[in-house]
């Protein structure tokens, strides 16, 4: 008989305090037995982002309380796991600290093993959790903090083949959102007003799309907009409704266009090396945008590779990729000692060299 592991998840990188339970049995797909998430939106809405320090405190307050609900709710105890995986990083280091001391905890207290994740690998894994798609498989990790198109070979393997070399789509949006003063997070609040919007009254730049490589660029985009706006502004004397939702639109659909055409450059990439069973996958919370899933994938559909987007709720932030991620370094062994390092910088591909301008910026970058 198949034996059954089931790992106990933690998440704190962001702002998102989560806890879940996987298990896996044999060939069978894996099985989400719990998934809770508590959110900071409230504490953080007066300040237009994130505030590392009250996100820390809060991730401080509510771990225990995360894992006591998701044990709960899959119906097991502590004496039910086969280890506990903790995100290590990146991240903001008072979060990944905290879940990392919660994890620490729990190991020392029941003799569970530990596992450090890489919050990226675990939304890199998530194609793998939700529809087991075989590697090697393209990745577009897409989200506040990162933007980067990986092959991926296996729960350590990555190979990076572009990314962007300044501001992440998610933060270029949240960016947006406050110039144009919409509510935070700033993905949904951009995608809303876009959908009523003519994202042809204005023409902004596509950044890097006549360059070859798989490399992008969304800061000139966030530049534009504000440039945009003001002249408006000072033209009548103020934005109105239908300004800001034209802006959205124009804004969504630059975007839309270099992630799209960077992602057929990866594919055309990717092909050359002749998977078994291609295909792309697109995870992270901007990977929500449902004018994004379209584009990507179309382009996907035209070169002929398979497409697998997570259900949104396993594209934001959450313990169940980080389960998920932690059990299959369990599978292969992996294991981690009390000397496990929260990281604040934790590239998936471990020889390219770092992008330029990379890492400077957003919540995990």
């Amino acid at each position: 008989m198949e034996r059954t592991i089931t790992i106990l998840g933690l998440e704190s990188s962001c702002d998102d305090t989560a806890a879940a339970v996987v298990r896996e049995q044999g060939p069978a797909q894996p099985e989400i037995l719990s998934s809770i998430v508590f959110g900071q939106t409230d504490l953080h809405s007066a300040y237009g982002g994130v505030v590392p320090e009250i996100a820390a405190r809060a991730h401080a307050e509510k771990l225990d309380l995360c894992v006591r609900d998701a044990l709960a709710d899959a119906k097991i105890g502590l004496a039910d796991l086969d280890a506990i995986a903790v995100t290590a990083g990146p991240g903001l280091i008072g979060g990944v600290m905290s879940g990392v001391m919660c994890a620490k905890g729990i190991a020392a207290a029941t003799g569970l093993p530990l596992i450090g994740v890489n919050h990226l690998a675990g939304h890199a894994l998530t194609p793998r959790l939700t529809d087991q798609i075989p590697y090697p498989y393209l990745m577009l990790l897409v989200s506040g903090g990162h933007c980067q198109f990986l092959i991926a070979r296996g729960p350590e393997d990555f190979t990076r083949l572009g990314g962007t070399i300044d501001d992440a789509p998610g933060e270029a949006f949240d960016k947006t959102a406050r110039l144009l003063g919409l509510a935070q997070p700033g993905g949904p609040a951009v995608q809303a007003e876009a959908a009523q919007g003519d994202a042809k009254r204005f023409r902004f730049p596509r950044p890097m799309l006549d360059r070859p490589d798989c490399n992008m660029s969304f800061s000139g985009l966030k530049t534009a907009l504000m440039r945009m706006r003001d002249q408006i502004a000072e033209k009548q004397g103020g934005l109105t409704r239908q300004d800001r939702a034209d802006l959205c639109a124009g804004f969504q659909a630059a975007v839309v266009d270099v992630l799209v055409g960077k992602t057929r450059r990866a594919l055309a990439v990717y092909l050359e090396s002749n998977p078994s069973h291609p295909a792309i996958a697109v995870a992270g919370g901007v990977a929500a945008n449902t004018a994004i899933r379209k584009g990507l994938e179309a382009a996907s559909t035209d070169a002929g590779v398979a497409f697998t987007a997570p259900p949104l709720s396993l594209c934001t932030d959450n313990a169940a990729m980080i389960a998920y991620a932690g059990l299959e370094r369990f599978k292969s062994g992996a294991r981690d000692g009390m000397d496990l390092a929260a990281r604040p910088r934790w590239p998936l591909d471990q020889t390219s060299p770092a992008l330029l301008g990379s890492g400077r910026k957003g919540a995990k970058a």
